[in-house]
């Protein structure tokens, strides 16, 4: 690792250990999106050991500060949710570029981090497409037993297909590799049938 980018690392993670939200995984409670970006990278060396310093630093850089602009700021219909997701995006690359720049990175790199972020050219991609896995992944191992406790089955199931039909083929047999129980391996395997027709 350069010593760039170890610096650029510990100082999303400072960031995003400021998250007031937390997350409890592996039995231990820790600040939400420090937990989400940490397990990114994980995700990202599984998927993709030559993974470029750009991917690793977008999938560190996610979320950065994600708690700043919280869901209920917009309205909670389909336009609202999209509206939200957009600013996200657009806030989570600006934030990041700032950092980078500090640890000096040059423009295009930081450029290139911030494309990945926002999922520019998703299909066409193959770097934006491991970056949809690594998230798609985190979601499912982070968020699926919440998710379950409240949303109704069948509507789980389509928001877990909706996930599912973003990813690589090798992204979903990732999916359908993670711990989970009984009921949730059922519900997956639904959600993986279910996406194909989407």
């Amino acid at each position: 690792m350069s010593e760039k980018l170890e610096k650029a690392l510990a100082a999303i993670d400072a960031a995003n250990a400021a998250d007031p939200n937390t997350i409890v995984y592996a039995g231990e409670e820790q600040p939400k999106e420090l937990c989400h970006s940490q397990l990114a990278t994980e995700w990202l060396e599984k998927l993709a050991p030559k993974a470029t310093e750009a991917q690793k630093l977008a999938a560190r850089a996610h979320h950065l500060r994600r708690w700043e602009i919280p869901r209920d700021s917009y309205p909670k219909d389909r336009a609202g949710y999209l509206r939200w997701r957009t600013e996200l995006g657009r806030f989570h690359s600006e934030e990041t570029a700032k950092l980078l720049e500090k640890v000096g990175y040059d423009t295009q790199t930081i450029e290139r981090v911030g494309a990945i972020i926002r999922k520019r050219n998703l299909k066409g991609d193959p770097e934006v497409q491991t970056h949809e896995d690594v998230l798609c992944l985190v979601f499912l191992s982070t968020q699926l037993d919440m998710l379950a406790g409240d949303l109704e089955t069948d509507k789980l199931i389509e928001v877990l297909a909706k996930s599912l039909n973003k990813m690589s083929e090798e992204g979903r047999q990732q999916a359908l590799r993670l711990s989970l129980n009984n009921a949730q391996r059922g519900i997956l395997a639904r959600a993986l049938t279910l996406s194909k027709t989407l």
